[in-house]
């Protein structure tokens, strides 16, 4: 049985609504998955997806969504606030990191 831990971020109501809607009849893969990735030159980017959980991932219950993180990637996301803008010029989910 996973461990539920404290969310090192969290997620706006905007990115809430819009996952928990994209989550329903997905069974397959029933966890939302927030890590990094190296992205050469520019650095790390934030990646966001469904997946199942892994036996290096922490599980974490953020606004009713149960968040899985990868034990490594935990430190680089400390902070982090994922929103979903749905405007004119933009639309898709934000990652904000202070600074």
């Amino acid at each position: 049985m996973a461990t539920t831990f404290t969310a090192p971020l969290q997620l706006t109501e905007n990115a809430t609504a819009v996952v928990k809607q994209l989550l329903q009849g997905n069974v397959e893969a029933p966890y939302l998955r927030i890590g990094v990735k190296g992205g050469g030159c520019s650095g790390m980017a934030y990646m966001l997806g469904f997946d199942a959980l892994g036996e290096d991932d922490d599980l974490f219950d953020i606004a009713g969504i149960q968040v899985i993180i990868k034990k490594a990637h935990g430190m680089y996301l400390v902070g982090l606030e994922v929103d979903y803008q749905d405007q004119d010029d933009v639309r898709g989910f934000v990652f904000r990191k202070p600074e």
